[in-house]
């Protein structure tokens, strides 16, 4: 017996070292006892752990936040009570927030199930709410809120805060701008409806099945670049016709212009000029809006370097701020002296006016396709004459080939230069534009105001150089 002892305690030391404490071994209990490892290991851990951290309380929070916000409206508005009241007030629309914020927390903790249950047990209530009244009251944007808020709790409980809380910021603009929205709409005939599908069917439809291009020499034909300028044109005319229902004819085509000249100053011009050529009595408001897009270029470009490379920003400065000031005064003094006297004038039947912009798309191709003619012919002989050549019809282009070429120090007081000679021969390509198609007082006023800022840009290149 006690020659068997110490080999039985020897065999048991492993079984008995599972029960009390012992050193941290490197060998695995599997690869000490292969055969038993399987018979001795816990069975798998199928929960799913619950770690409700601050990120959940958060998400949560933001979502049930979301939706006390429509809550409030609905029963500020009056469709929480009464008589014809609808599915509930703030406190529901809480409860509904946070019931779908909860929900998209369980989904990305791997609980889709219930999720999906808490989600189709509130979308249920909601249509049982809506049948309950809708035998007399069809009216269903309190449901359809109620809907959206359950969406936006959704995108809330699964991290999308930012976009849950956009969503239900513009749902609640649409629901307290109720009567605004009816009564604009109310105010739109028939021509501007037309206009918008129209607009809208050139834009989504037309557009995307034009090639690329380009087609033939001297930088080819781009078709779907020559689209993007019918729907600019367009676009400003149509803007000028809204501006000009809003605000009346003397200050609407004026602030048309100063949207317009954020995208291209130059199809402003060409825009109003020929809007002028129509309806002479319209002068005064186009020419003041065509200085006025000349004045935002100014201001565009200053972004776009202080974007792109700040350090050609400060060295084109001193070359355009006289000729940004003169503009802003001639803007000002001009949208003070408009009288009014084109009010009387009848808006065009078709504010898009497609048949001008076509014809002002085809003028600018042949432009584009003679300076393409002239630099293959004469060259780049310098970022002077490039950018004189370039700024004609496109001052975007230029300014982003200059922002780019002046990475060295040394070559930011030339790229400056070059794009106040591009402003320059941009400002006399346009004042050119105004006096052949233009009438009335756009052929005077334009050409005068724009030749005053280019003898001041003008002034600047030679004493600055």
């Amino acid at each position: 017996m006690s020659g068997t002892e110490p080999a039985r305690r020897e065999s048991s030391a492993p079984w008995s070292g599972s029960i009390r404490p012992r050193k941290p071994d490197t060998t695995s209990t599997a690869e000490s006892f292969p055969t038993c490892s399987a018979s001795s290991s816990a069975p798998p851990n199928t929960e799913h752990p619950v770690n409700f951290d601050s990120t959940g309380v958060l998400r949560i929070a933001v979502a049930a936040v979301c939706g006390a916000a429509v809550g409030v409206e609905r029963q500020w508005s009056g469709h929480a009570s009464g008589p014809t009241g609808r599915i509930g007030g703030v406190r529901t629309f809480t409860l509904l927030g946070g019931l779908a914020g909860l929900a998209g927390w369980l989904w990305t903790i791997g609980l889709p199930a219930v999720a999906t249950v808490l989600l189709a047990g509130a979308v249920g209530l909601v249509l049982a709410g809506y049948v309950a009244v809708s035998r007399r009251d069809v009216e269903g944007t309190t449901e359809v809120a109620a809907l959206v808020t359950l969406a936006a709790g959704v995108l809330a409980g699964l991290g999308y805060l930012a976009i849950a809380s956009g969503i239900i910021a513009v749902t609640c603009l649409l629901l307290v701008e109720k009567s605004r929205l009816h009564s604009s709409i109310a105010r739109l005939d028939d021509a501007e409806i037309r206009a918008a599908i129209r607009f809208a069917v050139m834009a989504v439809v037309v557009l995307p099945l034009l090639p690329e291009g380009p087609y033939g020499p001297w930088g080819g034909i781009r078709p779907r670049e020559l689209w993007l300028l019918v729907l600019f044109f367009s676009g400003i005319s149509f803007a000028g016709f809204i501006a000009r229902r809003a605000v009346g004819v003397t200050h609407g085509y004026p602030l048309a212009g100063l949207l317009g000249g954020i995208v291209s100053s130059t199809s402003v011009t060409f825009t109003f000029a020929r809007e002028s050529a129509e309806h002479p009595a319209l002068g005064k408001p186009l020419a003041f809006g065509i200085i006025a897009a000349c004045t935002v270029m100014f201001l565009r470009i200053l972004v776009a370097t202080a974007v792109l490379n700040p350090d050609l920003m400060t060295a084109l400065l001193p070359y355009i701020a006289v000729p940004f000031v003169l503009g802003i005064v001639i803007t000002v003094l001009g949208w003070r002296r408009l009288d009014g006297g084109g009010d009387h004038v009848e808006a065009p039947s078709n504010p898009l006016e497609l048949r001008a912009a076509l014809q002002m798309a085809l003028m600018f191709q042949v432009v584009l396709l003679a300076v393409h003619a002239a630099r293959e012919q004469w060259g780049d002989t310098g970022l002077v004459v490039s950018g004189a050549i370039v700024g004609l019809t496109d001052m975007d282009a230029l300014t982003i080939s200059m922002a780019k070429s002046a990475s060295e120090p040394a070559m930011v007081a030339a790229a400056s230069q070059a794009i106040a000679v591009g402003i320059l021969s941009n400002t006399l390509f346009k004042s050119a534009a105004a006096i052949v198609l233009g009438r009335g007082a756009v052929r005077v006023l334009v050409p005068a105001c724009l030749a005053v800022m280019a003898v001041a840009l003008g002034a600047a290149l030679y004493f600055l150089r």
